[in-house]
């Protein structure tokens, strides 16, 4: 399977690195011809050879469909070397499917319709179209079709850099007039797309449809100069992609390898450059540099309207783009040689001992308390019996009490485990001694507190507890026929010395923030 996807990927991206002729004319096939051409692939290597010859893509031969030949007049030379060709083209086909089955295992489908979905219906009912899977027919279609079309912007990225290394003074210096005028009057901003149209397709449009006269013809008439006067000359001017196996096709595929290439590099550049800045892998690092961005957007914020933008923008714009200049940059290389590089390392050393000492880290960790409440059942004979610890208090008016749940929780204190991303940062728990306070936190009614002793939160007893298959009727001081319990919490009995069924008590332990692996290795 690696050797398959590899030969297909080779397939897509380059074509001259094949280790045989045989396999050149397959992933050649695979690359430039689309999957539902019928064209013959000897008239395709004449339109190659005439590519080759010829650098104009208008004077490459049309290709020839199959139907147009006569089987009777080709040579049997002729028709075995397409009958070898069929069948290599015949086992790419084979091939690709076989990567394509390969591919549609490993990488999962994204809705369970399958990748032939294209239209699905969203929750209000309204109809949206899909993205298509991923698929080696459609990638090589896809790609062939975007880089015929793509010399447009190698072109115009040509002549910007021309533009930007001075190679025309003129030009140079014609573009920083127009971002001079941009920058003094920010409104002629919206200019510039509809002089760009009228320069740049409106005016080249018409003078192709009304030509110059040739030069040295006429001499009268062209000291008169040019004259759009008359009927159309020439057709319209069109853009057409290149053509493929074409000059022009093969010189798109190395800018756009060049272009990634390029942003490779630069996207490598700034991931290595701000990555470890912003990830905080070096803490004292990252806050001081976002100490210093702090500081700079509350200085913005206050004095942003104050800057003079226009020359602000105005002198950069000047700097960056004269800086291209070739003199000009070499004068920066010999300053920066000269007077930066030897102070580079001194002022490195100073902002490393300024963050060393100035920026203090609280390496301790995050602390909370977590609460447990013991729980114990009164049993026979006055005496009370050890039931669970339970994360809640399980009050008379608590929402499981009233619903007749049980409490929940566990047996021991051993089995009582930290939160997730916690551990222990204390050996034992600690039991609270102001019972009171935690019970007025929770605004719980109808128990006695102790404020002396073991702290036990006692139910208040209720004799309706012990007349079990007797229905009475809604009295005062009852909700909905379920006597309520008396409120009150004074300390001690009610007056007849008996206790409710429920007793319980907190307790509390500290617990901190668990530090990862990573993070410890770090």
């Amino acid at each position: 399977m690696l050797s398959l996807t590899s030969t297909s990927r080779v397939g897509i991206v380059t074509i001259t690195n094949n280790a045989s002729h045989q396999r050149h004319e397959s992933v050649l096939k695979a690359v430039v011809l689309p999957a539902s051409s019928s064209y013959a692939m000897d008239d395709f290597a004449v339109e190659l050879l005439a590519a080759r010859r010829d650098e104009s893509p208008e004077r490459l031969p049309e290709p020839k469909a199959p139907s147009e030949l006569d089987p009777s007049t080709a040579s049997p030379h002729r028709s075995g070397l397409r009958g070898g060709l069929a069948a290599l083209r015949e086992k790419a086909n084979i091939q690709d499917r076989l990567v394509e089955k390969l591919l549609q295992q490993v990488i999962p489908a994204e809705d369970d319709h399958g990748p032939d979905v294209s239209i699905s219906i969203s929750s209000d009912g309204a109809a949206f179209p899909q993205r298509p899977g991923f698929n080696l027919t459609t990638m090589s279609n896809n790609f062939r079709r975007f880089n015929a079309r793509i010399g447009v912007v190698f072109k115009f990225q040509a002549r910007m850099t021309r533009i930007m290394c001075w190679r025309k003074p003129s030009h140079t210096l014609s573009l920083l007039a127009t971002y001079t005028f941009v920058c003094l009057d920010p409104y002629l901003l919206f200019v510039l797309p509809i002089v760009g149209l009228l320069l740049g397709a409106f005016i080249p449009g018409f003078l192709a449809r009304h030509p110059a006269p040739p030069k040295g013809t006429l001499s009268s008439e062209q000291s008169m100069g040019y004259s759009p006067k008359g009927p159309p000359l020439a057709p319209a001017a069109t853009v057409r992609p290149a053509k493929e196996l074409s000059k022009d096709f093969f010189r798109n595929m190395g800018d756009l390898q060049n272009c990634m290439e390029d942003f490779t590099q630069g996207h490598d550049a700034v991931v290595s450059l701000l990555v470890p800045i912003s990830n905080f892998s070096n803490e004292a690092l990252s806050s001081a540099v976002f100490l210093f961005l702090f500081i700079a957007g509350i200085s913005m914020t206050i004095a942003a309207h104050i800057i003079p933008w226009r020359f602000v923008f105005l002198i950069g714009g000047w700097a960056a783009i004269c800086s291209g200049h070739p003199a000009v940059s070499r004068l920066l290389m010999e300053t920066r040689e000269e007077h930066i590089q030897p102070r580079e390392e001194k002022a490195k050393t100073w902002m490393d001992g300024w963050i060393a000492t100035d920026v203090i880290l609280d390496s301790a960790p995050e602390t909370r308390e977590v609460e447990i409440f013991e729980l114990q059942k009164a049993s026979g004979a006055g005496e009370w019996e050890a039931w669970l610890f339970a994360p809640s208090p399980y009050d008379p008016l608590s929402q499981p009490r009233i619903a007749g749940e049980r409490p929940r929780g566990t047996r021991f204190f051993e089995d009582v485990m930290p939160p997730d991303g916690w551990e222990w940062s204390e050996k034992k728990w600690a039991l609270d001694l102001w019972s009171r306070d935690w019970v007025e936190e929770r605004i719980i009614t109808g128990v006695e507190v102790e404020t002396e002793g073991e702290r036990w939160v006692y139910d208040i007893y209720n004799e309706r507890e012990e007349r079990t298959g007797v229905a009475d009727q809604p009295e005062k001081g009852s909700f909905k026929g379920v006597s309520m319990p008396h409120m009150s919490w004074e300390e001690g009995d009610d007056g007849t010395g008996k206790k409710g069924e429920w007793r319980r008590r907190r307790w509390v332990r500290l617990v901190k923030r668990k530090v990862s692996a990573a993070a410890a290795g770090s």
